[in-house]
């Protein structure tokens, strides 16, 4: 392997609406279904290296065609890419493709060498003519009003020559964009300027967009869209995050690295460049100080009660002091506050494609172990997480299946958690993990989802494994025999357990050299059974060493093999990569959701939801016993 795979590649510039000679070559008709529209979308594709271009694309253009196009644009070899939106390769068909949609384009790096041109426009586009604005939102939500308004300012900002500023704390790039008064009103994260992204302006590079990044379980140039849904699930804005969207932005300021070192462009030589990002886009709020600059007991019970509510919903896992702005509200003198305001901050750490450890710092606070109110309670009744699952697929159609899936499970344990008495701080702990004897052990909500896995193998075992039609030839005449099959049955029992997949709680270095030893497959093996490691199929694999003879295991084996080629792709056979359906590998997680299909996923929450009545009877239970012991310890007054 060469040494600049994984080096970022340098963008020469930005490219907005690039309209091809070939586009009058496909077009298409202007109506759908009865619905009146031009036939016309926008679309912006945005290489594993950063680079932005814009595109319009009629109703009839395909991937191989949109492929076609960029590779005029981008004078390179398009055979070895892929295009992908969220969850799906684009192989052919654009319809499922929105208005605004941002779309990525990745490149096959096995065969990639020294000589493999750069993804960047070439100088033919320098005359393009950039027929967008400076700044647009990506969407067109009412939830996006606010952030129109800003973004107005912004841009008129921009006309009077009021430049951005660069912030230079945080390991990500940043920007403080301002009005024409020269006063902060948003703060700007480029998608690429993430940290590994390949043009993190802060040293953190090495990554190409999609790949597993500071979390495994959030990929590179997927923070900006979760910091929008933490917006959009922030009803009635019980929580306070501030107003965000993604948009499209181009500016001089952003940061562009070079292909081989690393470090940021030469100043003089980009000082005039435009340079288009996908961002996300947050209104900024003037505050005093974040939460750890102050003593935590003085914050009010309900804004800690609203935000650890949201952070259980996308399960949150930087929930740090430093992400919780605090303004001040009265003050009684130049020295004290009375009341404060927290706002919550960055999200681009939530709703991960797999469970791992969350980090909750309010889980300590005093505030947390205080029993939820009436109203509090009334909101949590209410949220509707299938709702608000397809709420964030029309407004982020980009986001994962497995996204959503974490956001369903975290808010019906929550709902349920909340109406069988627990407090903020008993649902954040059996959310979070223990240590024990040096080792990470799964925590209670992970232990539960194990469990229901385990049980939805078992019963699709006993659902595929039918006792057979029992024919009694002697009498001339057949029946059937209803019998209690475990009785009699000497078909091996196929559990977990016994097949050597036993879901106790193990420790995670296990599960973290297992994904190692994954990783460092060859191109050699790179054609495995499609969906091999996932727990089904392991079981399917295991079964080839069983006995079979009444034939009973030859028909499961088939069923479960079957039932795997319709779920996600583990490997792209033509590269040996992992396509874009496959779910991150979990190096830290016990359980995955992505791996199971929609028939498997009910039957799990229904599991789920049947396993948790004794689960909080069990918490509740020892916490009593607790705050005995405690009585009992502190009884006797000297």
């Amino acid at each position: 392997m060469s040494a600049d795979l994984d080096s970022p590649v340098q963008i020469q510039m930005a490219v907005s609406l690039f309209r091809s000679p070939l586009g009058k070559e496909y077009r298409g008709n202007t109506r759908i279904e009865g619905v009146k529209m031009t036939g016309r979308r926008r679309v912006f594709v945005q290489t594993e290296t950063g680079c932005v271009l814009g595109m319009e694309l009629d109703r009839s253009d395909s991937a191989h065609m949109v492929k076609r196009r960029l590779q005029i644009l981008l004078n390179a070899p398009m055979g070895e890419s892929s295009l992908s939106f969220g969850d799906m390769v684009l192989n052919n068909d654009l319809s499922a493709i929105r208005n605004d949609s941002p779309l990525l384009l990745t490149r096959n790096l096995l065969h990639r060498s020294s000589s493999t041109p750069c993804l960047s426009p070439t100088g033919r586009d320098i005359q393009q003519k950039d027929q967008s604005g400076p700044v647009e939102i990506l969407g067109s939500s009412s939830s996006f009003v606010r952030t129109k308004h800003l973004v107005d300012e912004v841009v008129n900002a921009i006309k009077s020559g009021v430049d951005p500023i660069l912030v230079h704390g945080g390991l990500g790039g940043a920007y403080y964009f301002r009005n024409s008064r020269g006063e902060n009103v948003a703060i700007v994260k480029p998608t690429d300027e993430e940290p590994f992204a390949p043009n993190n302006p802060k040293g953190f590079v090495g990554k190409a967009l999609g790949q597993p990044g500071l979390k495994r379980s959030v990929r590179v140039g997927e923070t900006g869209f979760r910091e929008v849904a933490a917006y959009l699930l922030d009803h009635d804005h019980f929580a306070n995050v501030p107003a965000t969207a993604l948009v499209k932005i181009t500016h001089s300021i952003f940061n562009v690295n070079d292909g081989m070192s690393g470090h940021n462009s030469s100043k003089i030589q980009r000082k005039k460049k435009l340079f288009s990002k996908i961002a996300s886009f947050q209104q900024f709020i003037q505050h005093d100080f974040d939460a750890s600059d102050h003593g935590t007991s003085s914050f009010p019970v309900s804004a800690v009660h609203r935000i650890g509510i949201l952070d259980i919903r996308i399960f949150n896992t930087d929930r740090h002091a430093g992400n919780l702005l605090v303004r001040k509200l009265n003050t009684d003198d130049g020295k004290r506050f009375s009341e404060v305001e927290l706002i919550p901050i960055d999200h681009g750490l939530c709703l991960p494609e797999s469970l791992e450890d969350p980090y909750f710092e309010w889980i300590h606070w005093p505030q947390a172990s205080i029993p939820f109110s009436e109203d509090e309670l009334e909101y949590i009744e209410k949220l509707d997480p299938y709702h608000d699952s397809e709420m964030l697929k029309n407004e982020l159609p980009m986001i994962r299946e497995a996204c959503l899936r974490v956001l369903i499970l975290c808010t019906v344990f929550l709902k349920e958690a909340a109406a069988n008495g627990l407090c903020l701080a008993e649902i954040g702990e059996m959310m979070s993990r223990e240590f024990r004897r040096g080792e990470e052990e799964p925590s209670e909500l992970e232990a539960l989802c194990m469990d229901a896995r385990r049980l939805v193998v078992e019963k699709e075992a006993e659902i595929t494994v039918l006792p057979p039609n029992v024919e009694a030839e002697e009498d001339g005449f057949q029946f059937q025999i209803d019998y209690d099959d475990s009785a009699f049955d000497s078909t091996p029992k196929l559990s977990y357990e016994n097949l050597g997949f036993g879901f106790g709680r193990n420790p995670l270095s296990k599960l973290e050299e297992d994904d190692e030893e994954s990783e460092e497959e060859t191109e050699d093996n790179a054609h495995p059974t499609p969906g091999e490691n996932s727990c089904v199929s392991k079981l399917a694999m295991k079964m080839l060493s069983l006995s079979d003879d009444s034939g009973v295991v030859s028909k499961l084996k088939s069923q479960i093999l079957k039932a795997e080629s319709s779920g996600y792709v583990a490997v792209n056979s033509s590269s040996g990569h992992r396509s874009a359906n496959e779910p991150q590998a979990a190096s830290a997680s016990f359980v995955k959701f992505g791996d199971m299909n929609e028939v498997q996923w009910d039957l799990f929450l229904e599991i789920f939801q049947d396993l948790l009545y004794p689960a909080f009877a069990k918490r509740k239970s020892v916490a009593m016993a607790q705050r005995q012991r405690q009585r009992l310890g502190t009884s006797c007054q000297f």
